[in-house]
């Protein structure tokens, strides 16, 4: 009897040891296929998802946009994009600082000068720059931007600007409000930083890193992540399997990428610049500096007509550039009445009974802060968000007002997202029913501005596919896009945030929506136009002019 005993546990202990044996093997491997092979996921041009097993990868750096696979009318598209965005910088070669564009030896003249203007007339500015040598250039690229304004009026509009490739630039005004009116142009980047900054669009998108944290039980690892990651070490691919947005995290060395908890800005590259370059962005030398006038800067404007300001209403067209101006402080388009929310009552009348959804970065954000601060119906529901992250919420109750803002997915430059709080716009906007209570704003552009512009590009593709959707299922939604701003700029900003970047992903936003059937608010043309200072976050008396803008598009004037 003890014999058979024995044996039993003998047979039951050898068991009990092949079963620890053969985990183990399973183990190393699952770690070892772990460790050498990558998934990664795309959408083809049909919409169909395309799967493959990446093993032994090679990439320097690796960026999930050159692996997109776009329809020919896609393809057509962004071709159409990229040419309309090339920047015209000559190929001179390296150039000393000494030749490169000096503000304050360059000059401006008003062209067609008289003893007055009329409402609605045009102004020619012809600008002439020149090195530090106070030599002419021969050749332009450079980045100007231009506006007209009548401090004691509180009024300002923007130029156009035209550079004809030898030194001379020619800026165009509408003359939009009576009185003496001024004209004032800045050089915001030289040609030859410019030649600087486009190396690092194409050369170095991941000067600005990501990272997120790893963690399972006790064990913890913080990983870098981006569209592009340098280098060849495996890595966790969290592409999105409805947008086919990549996003790519290098993989733990001993967790599962399944266990990421968050995301959150890693830093910004530094060295990126030589000496020589360097010497392209210094704040008070040549980074938004003004151009001063060779003779008078200003001009006076005398009203039109009764019949000749309705004639200039009539004539203006889709195109009309501005789009608008200031006077008194108020915003005023071109093309429509904008009301005044001067009241909290005006704004909870025009929001009753309707679900307001604000995506996107930190600018549109500013609109959640305003409402909330000042309409006192409208209470911010503490969802236990992390501070300037969110997703926030706000209710007015006794209005049947609901006010979600929500951040849109990466690459967003903020402290810390959850993980399972980075949604895209476009699965967003896909899971809203719309209908004539529901009204939509987004605003995408400031943390693109590191990344080619493909990158960009593909990202309102997937917007504008979702709004288009959901304006066909619900047309009654009101969908309003808030366009980029101009924002202060120093030696390191330019380099991550310059207004050249967000000049670029400004245009690419205003032709791919054009014709779509949404609303835009023009930050752009309220930032540059206004006489305060230039800010990421506008402050307050120019948030106020994009809501009167957004509400006016929900609530029109009755006509």
């Amino acid at each position: 009897m003890w014999i058979s005993f024995f044996k039993l546990r003998l047979f039951c202990c050898l068991l009990a040891v092949l079963m620890v044996v053969v985990l183990v093997i399973n183990v190393t491997q699952v770690e070892y296929l772990d460790h050498e092979t990558v998934s990664a996921t795309f959408i083809d041009s049909s919409g169909q998802f395309v799967s493959s097993q990446v093993t032994g990868i090679s990439r320097n750096p690796y960026c999930g946009y050159e692996h997109q696979t776009l329809s020919s009318r896609e393809r057509m598209e962004e071709d159409s994009l990229l040419a309309a965005l090339q920047w015209q910088v000559p190929d001179v070669g390296p150039v000393p600082f000494l030749k490169s564009t000096d503000p304050s030896s360059s000059y401006f003249v008003i062209l067609n000068s008289a003893a007055f203007f009329k409402v609605g007339s045009q102004l020619e500015v012809l600008v002439h720059v020149q090195d530090f040598q106070r030599k002419p250039k021969k050749y332009g690229g450079d980045y100007l931007q231009a506006r007209i304004h009548s401090p004691k009026l509180q009024a300002g509009a923007v130029g156009r600007v035209v550079d004809y490739q030898n030194g001379f630039y020619k800026v165009f005004f509408t003359l939009l409000w009576p009185g003496k009116v001024k004209v004032s142009i800045s050089l915001v980047h030289p040609t030859e930083g410019i030649r600087v900054l486009q190396h690092l669009q194409e050369e170095k998108p991941h000067r600005v890193y990501f990272k997120s944290l790893f963690r399972s039980g006790r064990i913890s690892e913080t990983t870098e992540c981006n569209v592009c990651l340098p280098g060849s070490l495996p890595l966790c691919n969290f592409t999105d399997l409805y947008t086919g947005e990549p996003w790519f995290c290098f993989k733990p060395k001993k967790l599962p990428c399944s266990s990421r908890i968050n995301h959150f800005k890693g830093g910004y590259l530094k060295g990126l610049l030589t000496a020589a370059e360097n010497a392209f962005f210094q704040s008070g030398v040549n980074i938004k500096m003004p151009i001063n006038s060779s003779g008078p800067d200003w001009v006076t404007v005398i009203p039109r007509r009764i019949k000749e300001t309705n004639n200039l209403e009539l004539s203006q067209g889709s195109g009309t550039f501005p789009s608008g101006y200031y006077y008194k402080d108020q915003w005023r388009p071109r093309k429509f009445k904008m009301r005044q929310f001067n009241d909290p009552d005006n704004i909870t009348e025009c929001l009753q009974r309707k679900v307001v959804y604000l995506f996107g970065d930190s600018t549109i954000r500013q609109w959640f802060e305003y409402l909330t601060t000042f309409v006192p119906d409208l209470v911010e529901f503490n969802l236990g968000s992390p501070k300037n992250v969110g997703p926030f919420l706000a209710v007015d109750q006794k209005h049947s007002i609901l006010l979600k803002y929500r951040c849109h997915g990466p690459p967003i430059r903020f402290t810390t997202v959850f993980s399972n709080e980075l949604h895209y716009v476009a699965n967003e906007l896909n899971g809203i029913v719309g209908g004539k209570n529901t009204v939509v704003a987004i605003a995408v552009w400031s943390h693109f501005s590191t990344f080619p512009l493909e990158v960009y590009i593909r990202r309102l593709r997937n917007i504008r596919r979702a709004v288009v959707q959901l304006l066909d299922r619900s047309p009654k939604t009101v969908v309003v896009i808030r366009t980029a701003n101009a924002q202060e700029l120093g030696p390191e900003v330019s380099l991550f945030n310059s207004d050249w970047y967000n000049f670029q992903l400004d245009t690419i936003l205003r032709k791919m929506f054009s014709g779509v059937g949404v609303y835009l608010v023009d930050a752009w043309e309220m930032t540059l136009a206004h006489y305060l200072p230039h800010k990421l976050h506008p402050d307050e008396v120019i948030v106020k002019n994009q809501l009167d803008m957004f509400l006016s598009f929900v609530c029109p004037l009755e006509t």
